[in-house]
């Protein structure tokens, strides 16, 4: 065996030693990634919203409005909770989120909608919520044509006129929609699995950051070099390597419960997802070390830390769309291993378009580790020179 790997298996050990003498890290390695699989694996419920409470304002207080009422309670994606008096009550309560949205029916609709007088059926959602607001818009856009369109399919059945002749009269284009990839319109199985990798990403970056920074930070990082016969390499990835499997084993669980309990679809095989897994957690922990070998303080790189792992949920793209930002924000997001993750993902969830697809995510994770290697001279001046030790 070579020098460099004695170091190395030593620092495996001393590690190992440090992990099962304080029960912070298994907290942080095991508890907390388990309870975020369970989280994400629960949060969505059956995949669609349902039952968003609505109200509304009968001013006309007729048969008509009665029944266009009743049209709007059936809509599965609403609840009507309340009916209202004024319009004012109805946005008080909108305003209170007691209701997400409410249909104001006007005095005289009837009158006017009999009379050709060009009816009008408001209502107002709540949008600042944007996805509860574009299923009440969706739900709203549907039941309202089918009550715009009701009054002269009424006329025309009672003319004589056929049902089939009547619909093709007022719908002559009819519509096919055919939503590719996720058929049922299920939240779970867009957002499942990489919100449970947005937050692991999180856990990867604070560990990495913490089981360097504690070296330095309790003044132990001269026995930690010298146990690795000060071989930077050594010291860092013997350390790193038993986080490196217990993290690897946790997005393997992962992938496991939201493709094979959850049963969400899956074009390819579980290995090349788990590929994929194992390359994001090195990327990740690599972003970690060259992150402390930046600010090599423990209290100034886990704030730094905290903002990063914000900003890679906000642009790996997973609830926008990367290509629909600005350009130099597009650029910045290169910069974070959970945006090239979240990309091949979806390329072999979606249909495993293959390699040619998804080199350049593969290429810029393979990065992370380089930019890492190059940098650790700098981490290894900065631990000898023992000048962050006493920085809070």
């Amino acid at each position: 065996m070579s020098r460099s790997e004695g170091a190395f298996h030593r620092v495996v050990r001393r590690e190992l030693h440090r992990m099962v003498s304080r029960r912070l890290y298994f907290g942080v390695c095991v508890v907390l990634p388990l309870f975020c699989l369970l989280f994400m694996a629960t949060i969505f419920g059956d995949g669609q919203m349902e039952n968003i409470p609505i109200g509304i304002v009968d001013l006309d207080a007729t048969a008509t409005s009665r029944q266009i009422a009743r049209t709007v309670a059936s809509v599965p994606t609403t609840r009507v909770t309340a009916r209202y008096a004024e319009e004012t009550d109805a946005r008080e309560a909108m305003q209170r989120k007691e209701i997400y949205a409410y249909v104001v029916i006007p005095e005289r609709f009837e009158s006017d909608l009999l009379g050709g007088r060009n009816a009008a059926l408001p209502y107002y959602y709540h949008f600042a919520l944007l996805s509860v607001g574009v299923e009440i818009r969706s739900a709203m856009e549907t039941v309202m044509a089918a009550i715009s369109v009701s009054p002269v399919a009424a006329a025309g059945l009672a003319a004589g006129a056929a049902e089939q002749s009547i619909g093709s009269f007022l719908l002559p284009v009819t519509m096919q929609a055919h939503p590719l990839f996720n058929p049922s319109l299920d939240y779970s199985i867009y957002l499942t699995n990489p919100f449970f990798f947005i937050l692991l990403q999180i856990l990867i970056l604070l560990v990495t950051l913490y089981v360097l920074g504690s070296e330095i930070k309790f003044g132990t990082a001269g026995n930690w070099l010298q146990t690795a016969g000060m071989n930077i390499l050594a010291a860092v990835a013997g350390k790193l390597l038993p986080y490196t499997v217990i993290f690897i084993l946790m997005g393997i669980l992962g992938n496991y419960v939201v493709f094979g309990i959850l049963r969400i679809p899956l074009a390819a095989s579980f290995w090349p997802v788990n590929l994929t897994t194992a390359l994001f957690v090195v990327a990740t922990q690599a972003l970690g070390v060259f992150l402390f070998s930046l600010f090599p303080a423990l209290s100034i790189v886990i704030s730094v830390a905290s903002m990063v792992g914000s900003l890679g949920a906000t642009l790996s793209g997973v609830t926008f769309p990367v290509t629909a930002m600005y350009p130099a924000i597009r650029l910045l997001s290169y910069l974070f291993p959970v945006r090239h993750f979240v990309e091949i993902n979806q390329n072999i969830l979606y249909g495993d378009y293959g390699f040619a697809y998804t080199w350049q995510n593969v290429s810029c994770l393979l990065l992370f580790p380089l930019a890492a290697l190059v940098i650790l001279p700098h981490l290894k001046r900065a631990t000898l020179s023992g000048k962050y030790e006493n920085i809070d």
